[in-house]
């Protein structure tokens, strides 16, 4: 009997031992893409996980599609220039950010998609997020400089923002701690604000150099870590936030404008058609694989707990003479699914 109990937990390690290479070694790959037509160009989406959604920013309208079926099950209009959307499920509620004209945000319902209101606010409004410690959202004006604030329970026909932190720079996208603080990246003064929300100031601007130009954040709140994607030059940026220290600097692909975070590793997705993965080796941050996507799919959103990517992107034309870039062809908007393997 002793001897059958060592077999048997000898076999156990051998088994374990042959698996844990293929789990570190785990690749992310397309497995699919959704076709989904429509006019608009595009900017952020958002996963709605539990209800297998994304709210995908498109322009003059929000695309909202199902995930399982790859189908469009709404089509909220009334932007100027949408960009971004932050969902809040225990109010029922959803908020778009439109840069058009003097700015709004609209709010509208989770589930009939109704508008439901339009909150006055700044030009360019464009990265917003949902603060769930501090029970606010949180968007930027890029052309204003400044944060803006307000409860998600605000009165959609009559309610206002709360009056805006200035910033001290142009704002791209953000991130928050869970803690008070809110990690604002400045564009054009390649900066980091830090905003204690609270006294609603800015208590420090950490540059970002190495790096340059940046556009797309997310934190990893457990390790006190962001990851800032800079276009000029191309790097993600890994900046501890108890010092604002630079702790590492890897390559990425041209044109981020996402970054993503989630079970150890963070991604980058690029304008170039690649999403960079990064993860942590030996204690030192390493690009651990890039995955080619789709020509023009540099934002993203990632559903955590099915492994799965979404990119939207479409196919272009050759570019007319004198253009900075090329036309999308029409009708040929896209979402691009990247997948773990074995999950």
């Amino acid at each position: 009997m002793r001897r059958m109990r060592i077999a048997v937990i000898s076999l156990a390690a051998m088994l374990l031992a042959g698996a844990l290479p293929a789990m570190a070694q785990a690749q992310w790959s397309v497995t699919n893409t959704l076709h989904l037509g429509g006019q608009g160009g595009w900017d952020y989406l958002t996963v709605d996980a539990p209800h297998h959604r994304l709210f995908v920013t498109r322009g003059t309208h929000t695309m909202v599609v199902d995930t399982q079926s790859g189908k469009l099950i709404a089509d909220i209009p009334g932007q100027i220039r949408s960009h971004g959307v932050a969902i809040v499920p225990a109010l029922n509620r959803g908020f778009i950010t439109d840069g058009g004209g003097s700015g709004a945000i609209l709010v509208f319902d989770l589930t009939s998609y109704k508008v439901l209101g339009k909150l006055a606010t700044m030009p360019d409004s464009d990265g917003i997020i949902y603060d769930r410690s501090q029970n606010q959202i949180l968007a930027v004006s890029g052309d204003e400089g400044k944060l803006m604030t307000f409860k998600p329970d605000v009165d959609p026909a009559h309610g206002k923002i709360d009056p805006p932190i200035d910033l001290g720079g142009a704002p791209e996208f953000l991130a928050s701690d869970g803690a008070g603080k809110a990690y604002v990246n400045l564009e054009n003064k390649d900066l980091v604000a830090v905003v204690d929300l609270q006294s609603r100031k800015v208590i420090a601007r950490w540059p970002v150099a190495p790096g340059g130009h940046p556009v797309g954040m997310s934190m990893d709140r457990r390790h006190h870590l962001l990851f800032i994607g800079c276009r000029n030059p191309q790097k993600m940026i890994v900046m501890s936030t108890d010092t604002g220290k630079v702790v590492a600097d890897l390559p990425i692909g041209a044109g981020v404008d996402a970054t993503r975070y989630a079970h150890g590793q963070a991604f980058a997705s690029c304008r170039d058609g690649s999403l960079v993965v990064i993860g942590e080796k030996d204690g030192k941050f390493v690009v651990e694989q890039t995955v080619k996507t789709a020509e023009g799919a540099r934002t993203m959103d990632i559903d955590p707990a099915a492994s799965t990517i979404y990119l939207p992107a479409a196919q272009y034309e050759a570019p007319a003479p004198g253009a900075r870039r090329p036309q999308d062809k029409p009708g040929s908007f896209q979402i691009v699914v990247v997948h773990r393997a074995g999950e």
